[in-house]
């Protein structure tokens, strides 16, 4: 099985936290609590359907939404249904989507099916809506069902013209002895059906419908909507409506007004998990189609060279996106000039339109395979994908050109989801038919957010100029890793012009004389055009920002903020030292002598340092327990209570029957459900057999209550052992902190950190007016120029003060709860992530950790202090650790106290 992404699995936590606490409280309180979490404000719930809770994961083109999609099956059905065989509906926006998604959910070798089977085994069924009629009552509840099946197949307001609302006799057996609670809410038999299905007569009219949709109805399946975005009408509500979902999960890159989103994945973080090649190169061609597709063969041309040095196999591939029928490059035109002009051999050339289709049964990624150039008008057939496709030219105006962000998305892949040793290899490269790089990169942005699920403040730094110089290097032509160690000097990136578009030509007559020397202002249909030169500098870019506001109502002002933002992040992005290939130093981490062995403080670490077992302790589970009245069972675990309404008389008083399951069957259940990789089999089943007698012969609950609690009861024991663990892990942790240590300089090789280039998975962007100089990364995560109520935060200001520093070499923003991409430090619970980390010139290394006022002296920041501490006095003068507060008791701001430092 695929392992998940950590951003996939950060998602699907986010799922079944909310779908969790949705049980327990109002949804709408479960989502804002969820977004809280996320430093995400602002953003309300829609109640879709009522208290059903309906979310949407976003994730960007690339981003493996479908395996995603295929997890949540197993969690939302723990989650909301508390079954390990739920069933689910999974709606496609096409059919031939669905029948890609049916194919793979059906294959047992293919990593969809593999993530049913994880949680599943072989109980697990897939079909589609004209084969559920094979289900029997006796798979219900004792397999997975996933019914895959197109959106239109349900959407549709007279029920009488879809055969998922027609009656089939096959469905009796599941209709049998229908509580009549049941059946209320269930289609009937209308005299319109008796038109449709002559076998129904008039004695039928009034009787429930035995249809798909009232089998659904009364499974409440869970439902996944692909491209959700596709489908937001009254029409298609009111259709889902008809199924009695439990829980609605949408998957799109492209969520629309309605969406819940409840997580969304940053384009950086897939890109750090080497999903997708980033940034993409753009280049502009003025003069037309000839000089793009020229430019675009040499670049492809040059992109095999290089790949030659890689170790699997791999041929770089060319999508031309020609003019439609009317224009003057179309797909007859473009292939004849490849040929004539560029001297493509023609097997190397593959049509695929809607009228040829060469690539129909052709393996792209087969070495025997010569393909190098596939030619398109608009975009290739759904579920097309090739990650050998690296180059895009669009021969279409800029402007007028259809699908370019579809065919943009089939160059972002990476092949082999691993990152090319090659560092041009892992790059995406565009050739655009525009006037200048401004206006092409503009309208790829724009593309990229409306149609492919990047943000905005992403999109400013992922597209980058193409520079002069060739992709190849050396004699012959043979390939070198520019900026690398042993490659060709990096020399200074060649910022882009800055193109700020006007509503109305702006006053320059009072401007100064300096500004009107770096600004060209041109008039242009809509307003005007301001010029800037690349390389400016700083200061006289937020000049020429602050005169030409001035001149502009308040309206179009945020408009050239953008602008002036978008072009500070495009030459933040190229000058970026990660971006140029340079290296970060080597981060020693705190190490410990475990049983003779040096090893790094990590999470296994320190699990093993409180030399403990479940069984030297008392057993018990406070906060949970299980109420039953007349006409509810309420299950508690910790303040969160799920309560269960009773459906009909004979479900009352069930806890006193008899359980068809014993004991020992509750305990092998559990033990699957509460493993934990740092206790053995036998402890566990112990444990756990200790655990059920205490629930029964001292608690007072039965046999049958326990069994119908399994999940939530899993629920609270994994909590008490998470408890009993840490209390473990403090008490040996404070008993070790001493004895941890910075690694010598001769080990340093095998127990540092290292920040790579092109990992680092941002979120929530900064962009502002203030520059940073020296980040290592081309953006910076999770920080803010100024708070809602207008002031500088203090945590910015220490930004500031980093960069601002003459002994700081480099600097990065460090990110909290990605152990693979940040520097981290071990606490008795778990990891703290400083969050500055700099190298020094002097070859140093500072990690400040700043806190606010109201935290700066709780018990995490002074464990995280003295953690700190023990690193800086451990490693001989080659670490620093500094606690950073607004004032400290010297009365220094954070200027002075890393002044002070680094004095």
């Amino acid at each position: 099985m695929l392992t998940l992404k950590t951003y996939q699995q950060t998602a699907l936590t986010a799922l079944t936290d909310f779908l969790t606490a949705a049980r327990s409280q109002p949804v709408a309180e479960a989502y804002g609590a969820a977004l809280a979490t996320q430093n995400r404000t602002g953003e309300t719930y829609h109640p879709l359907f009522g208290d059903l809770p309906t979310v949407c994961l976003r994730v960007p083109t690339g981003g493996g939404k479908t395996i995603m999609a295929a997890h949540a099956v197993a969690l939302a059905g723990k989650a909301v249904l508390d079954s390990d065989a739920p069933i689910a509906l999974w709606l496609t926006p096409s059919d031939t989507i669905r029948t890609q998604t049916l194919e793979a959910l059906a294959n047992a070798r293919h990593p969809y099916r593999q993530a049913l089977a994880h949680y599943f085994g072989d109980r697990v069924q897939v079909c589609d809506l004209e084969s559920l009629q094979t289900i029997s009552p006796h798979d219900v509840g004792k397999a997975a069902i996933v019914i895959v099946a197109t959106i239109q197949s349900f959407n549709v307001s007279d029920t009488a013209k879809r055969n998922v609302y027609s009656f089939f006799e096959e469905l009796a057996p599941h209709f049998d002895n229908l509580p009549p609670n049941l059946s209320a809410g269930l289609e009937k038999v209308s005299e319109t059906d008796l038109q449709s299905q002559p076998y129904l007569t008039a004695k039928d009219v009034g009787r429930v419908k035995y249809s798909v949709a009232n089998w659904m109805h009364l499974q409440r399946p869970i439902v996944i909507v692909d491209e959700a975005h596709n489908n937001r009408t009254d029409r298609f509500f009111k259709s889902l409506g008809r199924v009695n979902p439990s829980c609605v999960i949408e998957m799109t890159a492209t969520p629309v007004p309605g969406n819940n989103v409840l997580y969304h994945v940053a384009a950086a973080e897939l890109k750090a998990e080497q999903m997708i090649k980033l940034p993409i190169v753009l280049a502009e061609h003025p003069q037309g189609w000839r000089e793009c597709l020229r430019d675009a063969r040499l670049t492809r041309d040059r992109l095999e060279l290089i790949a030659q040095r890689e170790p699997d196999y791999l041929r770089p591939i060319a999508l031309v996106q020609a003019m439609p029928i009317n224009g003057e490059a179309t797909v007859a035109v473009v292939r004849q000039h490849l040929i004539e002009q560029e001297a493509i051999p023609e097997n190397q050339i593959a049509v695929a339109t809607g009228t040829q289709k060469e690539l129909d049964g052709i393996n792209l990624f087969d070495p025997a395979c010569p393909i190098r150039y596939v030619i398109t008008v608009e975009a290739l057939k759904e579920g097309w994908d090739c990650s050998f496709a690296y180059v895009l030219a669009s021969l279409q105006s800029v402007n007028s050109s259809k699908d370019v962000e579809q065919l943009l998305g089939r160059v972002l892949r990476m092949p082999y989801a691993k990152n090319r040793t090659q560092e041009p290899l892992n790059r995406a490269y565009a050739h655009i038919v525009a006037d200048n790089f401004a206006q092409a990169a503009a309208t790829l942005k724009d593309r990229m957010v409306q149609n492919m699920g990047f943000e905005k403040l992403e999109t400013a730094s992922i597209i980058i100029p193409q520079q002069a110089l060739p992709l190849a290097g050396g004699e012959g032509g043979t390939p070198t890793t520019v900026g690398r160690a042993g490659g060709a000097a990096t020399p200074a990136p060649v910022i882009p012009d800055c193109h700020i578009d006007l509503p109305q030509v702006p006053d320059t007559q009072h401007w100064p004389d300096e500004i009107k020397a770096v600004v060209q202002v041109r008039p242009t249909t809509q307003g005007a055009t301001v010029l800037l030169s690349g390389d400016v500098s700083s200061e006289t870019l937020a000049q020429a920002e602050a005169f030409i506001s001035s001149t502009m109502k308040p309206k179009d002002r945020e408009k050239v903020k953008e602008q002036f933002d978008a072009h500070r992040a495009v030459r933040q992005a190229m000058r970026a030292p990660a971006q140029l290939g340079l290296d970060f130093a080597p981060i020693p981490q705190l190490c410990l002598t475990v049983d003779g062995h040096l090893e790094v403080v990590e999470r296994e670490t320190l699990s093993s340092l409180g030399d403990w077992s479940l069984l030297d302790h008392k057993v018990q589970l406070a906060g949970f327990s299980i109420i039953e009245t007349v006409n509810s069972f309420e299950i508690d675990v910790n303040g969160a209570k799920v309560t269960y309404k009773h459906t009909d008389a004979q479900q009352l008083q069930l806890n006193t029957a008899p359980s068809h399951t014993s004991q020992q069957d509750l305990v092998r259940w559990l033990d699957v459900e509460v493993r934990q990789p740092d206790i053995g089999q036998a402890q566990m089943q112990a444990y756990l057999v200790k655990m059920a007698t205490h629930l029964m012969a001292e608690r007072g609950f039965t046999l049958t209550a326990l069994v119908r609690a399994r999940f939530q009861l899993a629920q609270a024991l994994t909590k008490e052992i998470g408890r009993l663990r840490q209390l473990a892990m403090a008490k040996g942790f404070q008993g070790r902190l001493l004895d941890m240590a910075v690694p010598s300089l001769e080990q340093m090789a095998h127990y540092s950190f290292h920040y790579q280039p092109g990992q680092y998975p941002a979120r929530q962007m900064y962009q502002g007016s203030y520059e940073f100089a020296k980040h290592f990364y081309p953006v910076i995560h999770d920080l803010r120029e100024k708070t809602q109520a207008g002031a500088v935060p203090e945590e910015f200001r220490c930004a500031q003060a980093v960069d601002a520093h003459p002994k700081v070499k480099q600097w990065v923003r460090n990110i909290e709860r990605q152990d693979k991409f940040s520097f981290w430090l071990p606490t008795s619970t778990d990891y703290f992530y400083p969050d500055f980390v700099a190298e020094l010139t002097d070859g140093r290394v500072l990690a400040v950790e700043y806190k606010g006022e109201p935290y700066k002296t709780n018990d995490d920041s002074r464990e995280k202090n003295q953690v700190g501490h023990q690193w800086e006095q451990s490693s001989g003068g080659r670490c620093l650790f500094l606690f950073a507060v607004e004032r400290d008791g010297e009365g220094r701001d954070v200027f002075q106290q890393i002044a002070h430092k680094l004095a």
